[in-house]
């Protein structure tokens, strides 16, 4: 499981210096007096930078939300790794409707839905239901899942 989960992590990375370089070749190919292809290849460089903190971030909530549902003994907690079912897992550990994911396709609705979800999964966890709310301070917003899913 491991190895196939490291080779896939390998594959994604190497799809995204893929998919961040080539257009970025292909724009310095194909302008005359554009940017240079120094300029392209530093844009393409901060393209892949962003890409691969966007990818650690989303394996870091993976697996605190995998870990918050294996501890709460709900179902289908390799849901965590799957975009939309992320969320179905999430609205399943807050003990929560289906249908609560159309709101969270409503803009500044998603943002208190977010917290609410939250707050239920602290208090599935047995912790403070104040800890959803702590998703909106920045950077602490970026504790709140691992400390629900890997502390006692």
């Amino acid at each position: 499981m491991k190895a196939r989960a490291s080779m896939l992590v390998l594959l994604g990375l190497v799809l995204a210096l893929i998919a961040v370089l080539m257009p970025a070749v292909a724009f310095a190919q194909s302008q005359e007096e554009g940017p240079s292809g120094a300029q392209a290849a530093l844009a393409g460089g901060m393209l892949l930078v962003i890409a691969v903190i966007g990818l650690a971030f989303y394996v870091y909530l993976s697996l605190a939300l995998m870990t918050i549902a294996n501890k709460t003994h709900t179902e289908n907690a390799w849901l965590a790794w799957i975009p939309i079912g992320n969320l179905l897992l999430l609205l399943n550990v807050a003990k929560k409707p289906i249908w609560w994911i159309l709101l969270f396709l409503i803009p500044l609705v998603s943002i208190v839905m977010a917290i609410i979800v939250w707050m239920a999964v602290a208090e599935a966890r047995g912790k403070p239901n104040w800890w959803g709310i702590l998703l909106i301070i920045p950077l602490v917003g970026l504790i709140v899942p691992g400390y629900l899913a890997w502390s006692d």
